[in-house]
């Protein structure tokens, strides 16, 4: 089980602690634009096993980041959105994502020259 911190050197220490990890800033960035049921995030993030989508929904949920709405239907239906807090990190996350759009050509080419031959 992962230790629980108790304090954070600075603020940034605190954000990544939250959004750390492959998965949960694509989460994120899916989420967005609504709510959506776990399937639909499933497709969406493409390449996440469903044990890992499920560990970390559980992640941003208790972290305060994520809502999750469980319907009382036959079948159950589950959907997943963004608290007040997950907007204003998605909203802080908006300038990263364009950073990499910029220069995503130059990290690819850089990660070419460093693989082996």
């Amino acid at each position: 089980m992962a230790k629980i911190k108790t304090s954070y050197r600075c603020g940034l220490d605190a954000a990544v602690d939250v959004v750390g990890g492959k998965w949960k800033p694509l989460i994120l960035w899916v989420l967005h634009d609504g709510t959506y049921r776990f399937g639909e995030l499933k497709r969406r993030v493409s390449g996440v096993s469903e044990k890992m989508l499920i560990q970390q929904l559980r992640e941003l949920e208790a972290d305060g980041i994520v809502h999750r709405e469980v319907y009382r239907e036959v079948p159950p239906r589950v959907e997943y959105s963004l608290t007040e807090m997950g907007q204003a990190l998605n909203a802080a996350l908006l300038p990263l994502g364009e950073w990499g759009d910029t220069f995503m050509g130059r990290i690819l080419a850089n990660k070419a020259e460093q693989s082996p031959v």
